[in-house]
């Protein structure tokens, strides 16, 4: 850091300042240690070297140590056997629909004579999570077994309406929960990781994996022993598939069991037996891929959210469980034409949203925090609106839908500062709200919206320092561009599955030139292509969304570079290029 400093560089809180973000370094690893030695000392994984590179199922925790795992199984056992109705009440994003389709699967498999039903509430007309008067309308159809999925953990009032109508209601879940075992919605059973009981070793899991959880311990408890038949391992290895996409596109942490999941999974999505799975993976043009996280991320999840935002998520729930080929195709292409139309709404949205922010003032330093609403908004797409608006401002995003006298809206937050644990500070003004730290609903009068929005803000002045409103980039170690070998890089592909808590390697490379002028790429010149070295080799770049600083970036300036390197393979051969994080241009 010195050395920078020493060349005229901007610090900042002991932070070094790139062209984009704040580079903040995690601590060395050991002298002379190779790549992935050094990035995983980085992480502080050295100890569990071997157990992060080399996952098993075997790392999978008992079920039965989540509470009231057991008492939901054996119910659920029961209901199917005794051939009552059985409900599974999911959410309307990925992790609901997965979640809700693994225990669907489970269930029809240990019984496949069994009355199982779903119910997906409507994301506009509904709202999130367990709602009373579904619950009613669901005991008058006969259901007996309710079992939520991904939603439920605060659903104190719709708790003791299913007790009303008769129902046994069973609520899975990972979202934050009450701090007190008696403020706990009182049903037949709650099955969370982080229950104020609980002594479950992990507890990140996202809404899928809790499902997973459930749907094994169902199945052990069917075959009454740890071993299950052959036909239930194999189902219970393609859910994993599943689980896979709730995990990535949850965005719950890549370690531990959400790793374990995730590589399995992973390799499971594209050869799966699920008739509407394979749909989906050829309607998203990768039939031909290796389908990876950034796939999950990017392709087959906005696919599938798209359903729940601007159509029906029950859809998404028939794609993954009908057996019928032709219906899943054609679902699975209505689903690439509903993402389109979201993608168009979104545009719109974000435009309309960063006007109204800037010409409010609350993209300045002293207003630390952006809380919109419009009654034009789409309240199913306002969500992934937020993640724009932080993407170009760094600060916590509230968008709210305003349809008559009440607003629903979502919220995403930055690193550091809780959404959830905020909006419990703000709750005087709210009528409801759910979530996690990352990301969150919420609902309340217009009437109330001013004094909410004056609210949040100070309360996001109070808890986010000033240098936190630039995003910081964490650097792995340092490199020199004689290491980046076709060996090496490979090596560093095996800490994927890549996300959220394990990013892709970011490497420094200290005083390296910039080669030749960037090359435009892109319609519009949109991104760059340029070439970095230093004495003995030099490396290709590609940086996103770069193109309006290419006159920054002459031949012959010298830089420090933050890249994630990567094996690119056309027509048979192989070689080292990267991608661009950031750079620091040194200035005359």
């Amino acid at each position: 850091m010195e050395a920078g400093a020493a060349r005229g560089r901007v610090t900042t809180h002991g932070c070094e300042r790139g062209l984009t973000r704040l580079w903040r370094c995690r601590p060395a690893g050991a002298a002379g240690a190779g790549l992935v030695d050094r990035v995983l000392a980085a992480r502080g994984l050295g100890g569990d070297a071997a157990a992060f590179l080399d996952p098993s199922l075997k790392h999978l925790h008992d079920p039965s140590l989540m509470p009231d795992l057991d008492r939901a199984a054996a119910r659920l056992l029961g209901a199917v056997e005794a051939g009552e109705p059985v409900v599974i009440y999911g959410d309307y994003d990925v992790d609901g629909v997965t979640a809700t389709c693994i225990l669907v699967h489970t269930l029809r498999a240990v019984h496949p004579g069994a009355d199982i039903r779903t119910y997906v509430p409507h994301r506009v007309d509904e709202g999130y999570g367990l709602n009373a008067a579904a619950l009613r309308q669901l005991a008058g159809a006969g259901a007996r077994v309710v079992v939520s999925v991904d939603c439920g953990i605060t659903a104190v009032e719709p708790a003791r309406e299913a007790r009303r109508a008769g129902l046994d209601l069973i609520i899975t879940d990972h979202h934050n929960p009450p701090a007190a075992m008696d403020t706990l919605p009182a049903a037949f059973a709650v099955v969370h990781p982080r229950r104020p009981d609980s002594v479950y070793p992990f507890g990140n899991l996202c809404g899928a994996g809790v499902a997973f959880k459930l749907a094994w311990r169902i199945a052990t408890m069917h075959c009454g022993t740890d071993r299950v038949t052959p036909h239930l391992r194999e189902l219970l290895l393609d859910l994993l598939a599943f689980a896979a996409l709730g995990v990535i596109a949850d965005v719950v942490p890549l370690l531990g069991e959400n790793r374990v999941i995730a590589r399995y999974g992973l390799a499971r999505i594209k050869h799966s037996k699920v008739t509407g799975l394979r749909a989906l993976v050829e309607a998203a043009g990768l039939a031909g891929e290796h389908v990876d996280s950034d796939h999950v991320g990017f392709i087959l999840a906005p696919r599938l959210n798209a359903c729940g935002r601007m159509g029906h998520a029950r859809e998404a729930v028939e794609l993954f469980t009908t057996e019928d080929g032709e219906r899943a195709a054609a679902i699975a292409r209505d689903l690439t034409r509903l993402n389109n139309d979201r993608r168009a709404t979104e545009r719109g949205i974000v435009e309309q949203a960063c006007e109204a922010a800037e010409k409010a003032g609350m993209t300045s330093a002293a207003r630390r925090a952006i809380v919109l609403a419009d009654d034009r908004w789409h309240q199913g797409v306002i969500g992934i609106a937020c993640s724009r608006l932080i993407d170009r401002y760094h600060r916590p995003t509230i968008l709210l839908s305003r349809r008559g006298d009440e607003c629903h809206g979502s919220g995403r937050s930055i690193e550091g500062y809780s959404l959830h644990a905020a909006l419990g500070r703000c709750s005087a003004h709210l009528t409801g709200f759910g979530g996690h730290d990352m990301a969150a609903g919420l609902r309340l009068g217009a009437a109330s919206l001013d004094a909410f929005t004056e609210a949040f803000i100070s309360d996001a002045g109070r808890h986010i320092d000033e240098d936190r409103l630039t995003p910081s980039l964490w650097i792995d170690c340092d490199a020199g561009l004689d290491e980046l070998t076709l060996d090496a890089v490979a090596g560093l592909g095996r800490l994927a599955p890549f996300g959220q808590g394990n990013p892709k390697p970011r490497l420094r490379l200290r005083g390296v030139r910039i080669a030749a002028a960037p090359q435009p790429m892109g319609t519009g010149g949109k991104h760059l292509s340029l070439r970095i070295g230093d004495s003995t080799r030099t490396l290709r770049l590609v940086a996103w969304n770069w193109g309006e600083r290419a006159p920054r970036l002459a031949a012959g300036v010298r830089a420090d570079a933050v890249i994630c390197p990567r094996v690119n393979t056309w027509n048979g051969r192989s070689s080292v290029e990267a991608e661009v994080e950031d750079l620091r241009v040194d200035t005359p």
